[in-house]
């Protein structure tokens, strides 16, 4: 497991954070610390312009290979610029699933022209991406999905409807899994399609939270259309694309997440020390359970990203079971630390703090993504070999 980094490392890790510095101090001072977990609807047309400068400054698709445009950085170079990104409180990322998702997957599975049309806008932050994974009936059960495309001429027709897909009011185009073969159940006869959102026949409404945001959205599909050729991959073996899709997202972001993590739990000590419960001992002591659950996450991600092979494969099954578990118990001392006053808003409608944010958004961290029951069960099937309840 690499734990240090190189000179040349260091100078790079210099480079971000200066670069970051001069840009979240200037014309882009109003997008810092904003867009995270529970604050994705705010600025959008700024943090639209934030992903241009990316691009601009050669800051997207870093990891990607050269032949695509990217700057095939290693992976410790990687694993820096999200770190440096979460320290910086840089602003969330619009392009996260165009570039950390979409993008490797059509790199791994595109066809020539499908790499050429979709990957420079990606590189260049100009079109954001949304995820047509989940419906009312296939969250968690993904094989489940009911979302239905045909194909007329030269296009596909999409009927169906997806739900708490994230970003979809403001993108410009979905990567959605759907149903292509007639009479076809469960994984079989799934198709991985590119599809244009702003057409007729694309209506998304919004999922208004208990905060009174709205960052997902319901998407109907009535008759939208995209090109026969945006397809990816073979027609009925969308389920292979879309679980190389979500295997993408467990890669060197997770660093740049962990740091995240730490700004909340930094906040938290703050607080704590402000107002004196940190002279509470066990406050202290959940603390230091906190403190020592984030190096357990940070060192399980760099064992995992060190070693391609099979058991570092295994140990990556319980990042995301782990981290959510982890982060909902430091929502729950984030109020513990507020004491009575954090359950009060600052003002209507819902104004609330960052970590009153944070703790009502954690809340979901053991559903999305995943829920703990279907990550045990993965767990359980695919790392440990045991053999599956019939159903």
């Amino acid at each position: 497991m690499q734990l240090r980094f190189s000179d040349e490392d260091e100078a790079f890790r210099r480079e971000i954070a200066d670069w970051l510095e001069v840009q979240l101090s200037g014309e882009f001072a109003a997008v810092r610390g904003r867009g995270g977990p529970g604050d994705d609807g705010a600025l959008i047309p700024e943090r639209k312009a934030w992903e241009r400068r990316l691009g601009e400054g050669g800051w997207i698709g870093i990891g990607w290979p050269r032949e695509v445009g990217g700057r095939g950085l290693p992976l410790s170079q990687q694993v820096i610029f999200y770190e440096e990104y979460a320290r910086a409180r840089a602003p969330g990322r619009l392009g996260h699933m165009s570039e950390g998702l979409l993008g490797p997957t059509l790199i791994a599975f595109g066809s020539p022209e499908q790499k050429r049309r979709f990957l420079p806008p990606i590189l260049e932050g100009t079109e954001i991406w949304c995820q047509g994974y989940s419906e009312p009936n296939a969250g968690s059960d993904l094989a489940n999905v009911q979302t239905r495309a045909r194909v007329e001429g030269d296009e596909w027709v999409i009927d169906g409807q997806k739900v708490w897909t994230s970003w979809a009011a403001w993108a410009d185009w979905c990567f959605l899994l759907c149903r292509t073969d007639e009479g076809s159940q469960r994984h079989r006869g799934l198709s991985y399609l590119l599809v244009p959102m702003r057409q007729r026949g694309i209506e998304t409404r919004p999922i208004v939270q208990m905060t009174g945001d709205a960052e997902f959205f319901e998407v109907f599909f009535d008759g939208a259309r995209t090109a026969r050729d945006n397809l990816v991959g073979d027609p009925g073996e969308g389920w292979k694309v879309a679980m190389a899709t979500l295997s993408f997202e467990r890669g060197a972001s997770t660093l740049g997440q962990q740091m995240a993590f730490q700004n909340e739990l930094d906040q938290i000590i703050a607080a704590a020390k402000e107002n004196g419960r940190a002279a509470d001992p066990v406050i202290r002591q959940r603390i230091a359970e906190a403190w020592m659950g984030l190096r357990i996450q940070r060192y399980n991600a760099l064992r995992t990203l060190s070693d391609a092979g099979e058991a570092a494969g295994r140990a990556a099954m319980i990042t995301k079971l782990y981290w959510a578990s982890w982060h909902r118990s430091l929502g729950k001392l984030a109020m513990d630390v507020l004491g009575p006053e954090g359950e009060v808003a600052r003002g209507l409608p819902y104004e609330l703090s960052p970590l009153q944010r944070m703790y009502l958004f954690s809340r979901s961290d053991t559903i999305y993504a995943g829920s703990n029951q279907i990550q045990r069960n993965l767990i359980g099937e695919r790392a440990l070999g045991l053999p599956r309840e019939p159903r």
